[in-house]
């Protein structure tokens, strides 16, 4: 239950610390973002803040997020995220929030989608083993018995081959190297989830 921010993920570099050593770098675009809708235990049964990113085009909305956006005088935005929070009541419909919540040093959770990496053999999906490269070997990259003879049957979670990555992942714990509010960027330090251009979410570690 902490506040956050929609961002867009630039790419990574990296920058010198005030001590002269390269720190590795996440470059995120950071809002702004603009509080769509304010939640709170009387009326909805929870405190929330919802947040809205990105311009929408308009023919791509439906009528009822356009009536929701209408509400509050505000053009319709592509992303829309719930925050919950302890208490939303210092917050109002119409107000930015920037990278300027985020502190240097501060640690951050990182939510985004990971790469999607298509259909993929055991080896590479779960890092089994391979099978002997010799000769006479009749399963070199293929997976070995799905066991559970008696039961007729795989049991489920079974690690076979499929499809891998394009899952959401969160990495906890990131430190924010630099939060510019003018230019609306977040530097973390690291790597985040997902490809460059990629939508994420970032929250405070704890409120």
């Amino acid at each position: 239950m902490a506040i956050g921010i929609i961002g867009k993920k630039l790419g990574m570099t990296q920058i010198f610390n005030s001590d002269g050593r390269i720190v590795p770098v996440t470059v995120i675009e950071a809002g702004p973002c603009k509080v769509v809708q304010v939640k709170n235990r009387d009326k909805d049964g929870y405190s929330a803040i919802q947040l809205g990113f990105g311009a929408a085009k308009e023919h791509k909305v439906i009528k009822p997020l356009k009536g929701h956006y209408a509400k509050v005088n505000l053009k319709p935005m592509r992303y829309l995220k719930e925050f919950r929070l302890k208490d939303a009541s210092s917050y109002e419909s119409g107000q930015d929030i920037t990278p300027s919540i985020f502190n240097e040093g501060e640690k951050v959770s990182v939510t985004g989608i990971s790469k999607g990496k298509g259909f993929a053999g055991s080896i590479k999906r779960h890092h089994f083993r391979s099978g002997p490269t010799s000769h006479g070997s009749m399963h070199h990259r293929k997976p070995a018995s799905a066991g559970a003879t008696d039961a007729a049957r795989v049991f489920k979670g079974k690690r076979s081959p499929g499809r891998m990555g394009g899952d959401q992942v969160t990495v906890k714990g990131l430190k924010v190297v630099r939060a510019d509010a003018e230019r609306n960027l977040l530097l973390i330090k690291g790597a985040v989830p997902g490809p460059t251009g990629g939508l994420v979410v970032i929250r405070k570690a704890s409120e």
